[in-house]
């Protein structure tokens, strides 16, 4: 009895209501409250206002849209599950995550539980129909690509600060970060606060020990690691530099103090090999922790303990994470990166295989494949004029655009408002009306006109809106099969998780793109378009050659729906 009664309870319909969800990035680079009343203007005007449902609770996170792992966002979705309301209002799609597969993924959660999910900026749009669910994941596309442009920005200003002396990171050991406001003259270049490092008082002396202990060529990284710990020094991170296990063994956590005393930092200097500045090029404007002599000193010490040594080399697997192993009877498996022998001059030969297999593929084999692939999938600058066609006819049915009698109905309003207004003012003016109830009336159609105009306005953005989109996704979807190999590694591994959800390989190693959306949709157009354009072909083929045999009866349309004249 109790089974069947929770039961029924689970599969309740919540009651009428709205959840709020508001989200901005981070104190250090905005105004959250700002954006967050911005955010509530646009749902209670696009939504709430023309809604009777009751808003329950507001969801709040200050924290980027790239993680889940957010306070409001989990406290939504607990709620969600308990039934406490039917729907949920974010100002657009975006706001939800930047991640388009954990976004959606909470929808579908949502939508089981009877929570539908709809957006401010296009309000009729059902993330759960299938056309709306192409446009959605466009939007998450799209930020996306905006979020890789604010990076591309940011390390443009850390390479600019690079060049100009300053340090872009967060500080390394012995050193702090310190920030201050710029006075006016200052800001025009460093913009409302000036950023800098200096040596910590409290923990620069101990790297300065261990320098010290290094120049004397007489200790092991291992033996500097425990004079450090003699004196009862540890890690920033508190992490001690010898590690007591429980059997009794001693361990020493010298990968920092390595990475310290490899570091041009400390002698003052700035080098980035990303950035190509190389060592001694570029003074710092910090103060260095030992002298370029003491550094290059300490380099030929641990060069000269190493030169028995062979580097461990690490391959970068490029399609680590998306690539994936079907067989014959359609057993389908993740593959992982694996390299044999390398310790050998030419780093070993790396494989995509399954774990504890004899299933592998060589990573050279496999990676060679992608620029042709990615060359059927780009679109021919000819069909793009096809492809927006049926796009825009595909968001007119779904946005309602195909529909007149809507916007008819809102301009027939207006109309209507203004002959009121007429009417009202005749009474007014012989007196049968008073002053007080004609300011009255007039605030009540003012208000209705901007209701009216907005709803109208909105139409006609939302359409543009999606339209850009359309535009920034086939500019990158044009592109990518003749820049892909101009790009280098990391650049051809970020473009390839931004488009490809999975590639999968079968038993000949061959492999296939399965594209994220709205890649997926715009290559279906493509597919559509480049048979319709054949088809236009064949039957102006057709239509020349009846010409040339004299027959009158040709078809003149470029359509494929013909008309016989």
């Amino acid at each position: 009895m109790t089974t069947q009664k929770r039961k029924k309870e689970a599969t309740a319909p919540p009651p009428p209501g709205w959840a709020v969800y508001l989200r901005t990035s981070s104190e250090d680079h905005q105004k959250p409250e700002l954006s967050r009343a911005r955010q509530r203007a646009i749902i209670e005007s696009n939504v709430l206002t023309h809604s009777d449902m009751p808003v329950y609770d507001e969801y709040i996170d200050v924290l980027t849209g790239k993680t889940p792992n957010r306070m409001g966002y989990q406290r939504l979705l607990a709620d969600a599950r308990a039934g406490k309301f039917s729907h949920v209002i974010v100002e657009r799609a975006d706001r939800f995550g930047r991640d388009d597969t954990e976004a959606l993924r909470a929808i579908d959660e949502l939508h089981k539980f009877g929570v539908g999910v709809r957006f401010a900026n296009s309000p009729d749009l059902d993330p759960m129909d299938p056309d709306g669910r192409v446009i959605v994941a466009l939007s998450f596309t799209l930020a996306r690509r905006e979020s890789t442009l604010l990076g591309i920005r940011t390390r443009g200003g850390q390479q600019a600060k690079r060049r100009g002396g300053g340090y872009a990171n967060y500080a390394p050991e012995g050193y702090i970060n310190v920030t201050a406001r710029t006075d006016e003259a200052k800001r025009h270049d460093l913009g409302r606060f000036d950023k800098w490092i200096e040596q910590d008082p409290k923990r620069a002396p101990i790297w300065r020990y261990a320098w010290d202990l290094l120049l004397e060529d007489k200790w092991t990284l291992e033996e500097i690691a425990e004079k450090l710990h003699e004196r009862g020094y540890h890690h920033r991170t508190g992490r001690p530099f010898i590690e007591i296990l429980p059997n009794g063994t001693r361990r020493a956590n010298i990968s920092t103090i390595s990475n310290v005393f490899h570091n041009w930092m400390y002698a003052g200097w700035v080098v980035s090999e990303q950035n190509k500045i190389p060592p001694k090029t570029i003074r710092g404007n910090w103060e260095p922790l030992v002298t370029t002599e003491e550094f290059e000193c300490g380099l030929q010490i641990l060069e000269r303990r190493n030169t028995h040594r062979i580097a461990k080399r690490r391959h970068d697997y490029l399609l680590k994470g998306i690539i994936y192993y079907v067989g014959y009877d359609g057993y389908e498996v993740k593959l992982t990166g694996s390299t044999s022998n390398t310790y050998r001059r030419g780093g070993g030969t790396a494989y995509y295989c399954v774990p504890r297999s004899n299933v592998n593929f060589k990573c050279d084999g496999i990676d060679r494949q992608i620029p042709d692939e990615l060359k059927h999938i780009q679109v021919d600058p000819d069909m793009l004029p096809m492809i927006r066609a049926y796009y825009t006819h595909d968001l007119a049915e779904k946005l309602g655009h195909n529909r007149p009698s809507e916007r008819e109905q809102l301009v027939a309003a207006l109309e209507s408002i203004d002959q009121e207004e007429a009417r009202t003012v005749r009474l007014l003016a012989t007196g049968k009306i008073s002053e007080d109830l004609w300011n009255s009336l007039w605030a009540e159609w003012q208000d209705r006109r901007l209701k009216l105009r907005a709803t109208l306005e909105g139409m006609t953005q939302q359409q543009e809106y999606h339209i850009e989109n359309l535009e920034s996704a086939l500019g990158i979807i044009a592109q990518v099969g003749t820049l892909y190999n101009r790009l280098d590694r990391s650049a051809q591994k970020e473009l390839l998780h931004h488009m490809v959800k999975r590639v999968v390989v079968n038993v000949d190693g061959e492999i296939v793109l399965e594209l994220r959306p709205p890649f997926a949709y715009l290559k279906d157009l493509s597919d559509r378009a480049r048979g319709e354009r054949k088809g236009t072909v064949a039957i102006i083929q057709t239509s020349s050659a009846h010409r040339e045999t004299g027959c009158s009866d040709w078809l003149q349309s470029s359509s494929t729906t013909r008309t016989r004249t």
